[in-house]
């Protein structure tokens, strides 16, 4: 026999469970990532996960730490589509080739720092990650590039305290919703469908220009137009961030 409790309340204690509960939910978000649930206090270091979702802006985003074959195509069918996107590249990576950045830039596609050497955060000790990111940041100074403030930690890894350290070197940390995987090469049709299915009002996707990803390029020939059919128009991260009711959370 299953058992059932029931609390018996007066009226005003009635009253003051709901006003508890309503100062709870306005204080702390729940939301679902990949099948689990966090929760994070607005208070709380954030990560910007997805923009606003009543909006119909979307953020293209790409990330790079190796090769420079790719991202020329990449960047060819971005110009033809007449699509702008955010470039997340490791401080190495830039070092080796300014020539690429600059045409990045020149493309009016905003610009991110994807750490100075591409290994894991979360695989470092907090004082290393310090010395990466003012390393990362000093690489894109002399390259003359000294207001990048956005920053995806290498492979995504992060926790609060990572957070908190990249806000208090002025750095906004930006993760993303919608990942196709496509630098695992599942086939141009598998990445087309993933981010059809999936990208809803102000979302960020992450997609890669390093060589690894050898059908990107091919992918969003079919995506660009696609997404802009069905009513999203692409903008950078930093005019997602601009936009009214952004998303900052937490990711675990």
């Amino acid at each position: 026999m299953e058992h059932f409790y029931v609390w018996r309340f007066n009226r005003w204690k009635r009253w003051l469970v709901v006003i508890l509960f309503a100062l709870f939910t306005a204080t702390f978000i729940w939301f679902e990532r990949d099948g689990s649930f966090s929760v994070f206090s607005n208070k709380e270091p954030t990560a910007l996960t997805k923009g606003n979702a009543n909006e119909s802006d979307i953020a293209l985003t790409f990330n790079i730490s190796w090769g420079e074959e790719r991202v020329y195509d990449i960047l060819k069918t971005l110009e033809e589509k007449n699509v702008q996107a955010t470039f997340f590249v490791s401080g190495e990576w830039a070092e080796r080739h300014p020539d690429i950045l600059k045409k990045i830039t020149e493309g009016k596609h905003d610009l991110g720092i994807l750490g100075y050497r591409y290994k894991s955060y979360l695989d470092q000790d907090i004082e290393e990650v310090q010395k990466d990111l003012k390393k990362a940041r000093e690489a894109f100074d002399k390259l003359g590039y000294d207001d990048v403030n956005l920053l995806r930690p290498p492979s995504g890894h992060f926790n609060k305290e990572i957070i908190e350290v990249a806000e208090n070197m002025d750095y906004k940390v930006i993760h993303w919703n919608v990942n196709p995987n496509d630098w695992k090469n599942p086939g141009t049709d598998s990445i087309v469908d993933t981010v059809m299915k999936k990208t809803t009002n102000g979302d960020i996707l992450l997609f890669h220009a390093s060589d690894s990803a050898k059908q990107t390029a091919s992918a969003l020939k079919t995506i660009l137009p696609g997404l802009k059919n069905k009513g999203f128009t692409f903008v950078s991260i930093t005019e997602l961030i601009n936009q009214a009711h952004a998303e900052p959370k937490l990711v675990d």
